[in-house]
């Protein structure tokens, strides 16, 4: 793969990323849900930290992970620039513009939603809107992919977690996710092939 079908190939996912989180945004209220099927529903939700709704302590932590965020861009760039200079497996090629198609896709939410949009929590967010939610840098990143496969009460006997209502699959994602999460896929499943 050449460098310009690499970046190619990156282009076009963040752009499915941000279409699809505009349009939920300016379509949905915070929390609304859609079903699709039973196990698949779109839910808009605004996620302030990492993966899993993780977040960093204290009044700087969306900051830090943002210029984290921002910092570590670059050198997933330089790596894939590196490993198409060397011509390394299109498996590791694949999977590192995979990896950056999502960081840079979520990158973008962490650094302009917050002054492009206004707050969705009572009404639809308006985009360019005069009064933004956030600052510059201070963006949520929007997720509203949702599968709840299977709900229900765990077994009695189970130690801990018996007779509590459980969800598989309870994690709420986007498509710059699905990038990461299939391009980390790829380097573990496909390990020897892509570190010859």
């Amino acid at each position: 793969m050449t460098v310009k079908k690499a970046y190619i190939f990156i282009f076009l996912i963040i752009l499915i990323d941000q279409i699809s989180k505009v349009y939920v945004k300016t379509n949905f209220i915070l929390h609304e849900e859609v079903s699709v099927f039973s196990w698949f529903k779109i839910l808009f939700v605004e996620n302030e930290g990492m993966a899993w709704g993780a977040q960093l302590p204290g009044e700087y932590g969306k900051l830090a992970l943002t210029v984290f965020r921002i910092l570590i861009s670059p050198v997933i760039m330089w790596w894939l620039w590196d490993s198409i200079k060397k011509e390394q497996s299109k498996f590791l090629i694949v999977a590192i513009c995979l990896i950056l198609a999502g960081a840079l896709g979520n990158l973008i939410d962490s650094i302009f939603y917050g002054v492009m949009f206004n707050d969705s929590g009572a009404q639809v967010a308006t985009i360019f809107s005069n009064e933004p939610y956030g600052r510059l840098l201070y963006g949520n990143v929007v997720d509203m992919f949702y599968f709840p496969i299977w709900k229900g009460d765990l077994p009695e006997w189970l130690p801990i977690v018996g007779g509590k209502p459980f969800t598989f699959f309870n994690a709420i994602f986007n498509v710059a996710d699905v990038a990461i999460s299939t391009g980390f896929g790829i380097l573990i499943v496909f390990n020897k092939k892509c570190f010859k």
